[in-house]
């Protein structure tokens, strides 16, 4: 695999401080986690002891949730740091799961299949997203879920094209979309039309969609400082299940069941 960025799966040990400020340590990343648990709340409440393997788990908060219900959790993920960063997190708890230093990819060689994949804010980061996607999804049981978590393509589209300059002919092409932008811009934005047809294809049905920050980051440093933070979350949890705002967020969560 040619090196570069996007090119290869992304490893976020160097910037693993500047990850868990900007994504876990903000407001952005607390109501990311907010509707997530929303979403899978049903799911953490079942009866049932599920096993669950949370596929690129970071620093593993969704995972040690779902620990916390008392369902076994198999986590993994290519960044040492953010392994044992959710390995730490496990052990504050008293709780364990099973720990692998590895991709996805990789593990679902010799994992059995799932209740629960957990595919977290992962596929944007992969040199070959919907390749990976199916190999992830291959591992949910019958009856089973799959919830995804992925950075919008047309979210990107259209916040480029507000800051303007540069950027409008650098959206044209798409090849290039991983040798420009910050490091923490992800280079596979994906389309969720695209998502749900996949799906689909690999016999899951649609179980809910969930838009995570509709409005958030459309607004600019100044105006955002000037404005009521809770007010403009109560107005993105108004409209964060509706269509069509769903598919204009900067992350969409969405949770499929595979047909049985």
């Amino acid at each position: 695999m040619h090196r570069g960025r996007g090119k290869e799966d992304k490893n976020f040990d160097t910037l693993f401080e500047r990850f868990a400020s900007r994504i876990y340590g903000s407001v952005k990343g607390a109501w990311r986690l907010k509707l997530l648990e929303e979403d899978l709340d049903s799911l953490r409440n079942d009866e049932k002891k599920l096993s669950i393997w949370d596929a690129g788990c970071g620093m593993g908060q969704m995972a040690l949730w779902f620990a916390e219900a008392g369902h076994a959790v198999v986590c993994n993920d290519i960044s040492a740091k953010m392994l044992e960063c959710a390995k730490e997190n496990f052990a504050a708890h008293g709780l364990t799961a099973q720990w692998h230093h590895a991709s996805a990819q990789a593990l679902s060689e010799r994992l059995a299949p799932q209740d629960l994949v957990l595919f977290h804010a992962v596929l944007e980061w992969l040199a070959k997203p919907e390749e990976t996607l199916r190999i992830v999804a291959a591992k949910v049981k019958r009856g089973g879920h799959l919830s995804l978590l992925f950075y919008n393509y047309h979210s990107f589209i259209y916040r480029n094209a507000l800051k303007a300059q540069w950027r409008i002919p650098f959206i044209y092409n798409e090849s290039n979309w991983y040798g420009k932008g910050r490091k923490l811009t992800p280079p596979h934005p994906q389309k969720p039309e695209r998502i749900l047809a996949l799906m689909e294809e690999m016999g899951f049905e649609t179980v809910c969609q969930t838009g995570i920050r509709v409005f958030h980051d459309y607004i600019e440093k100044e105006a955002l400082q000037e404005t009521d933070i809770d007010a403009l979350l109560k107005l993105e949890y108004r409209y964060c299940r509706h269509m069509p705002y769903v598919h204009t967020a900067r992350y969409i969560h969405m949770l499929f069941r595979r047909r049985v």
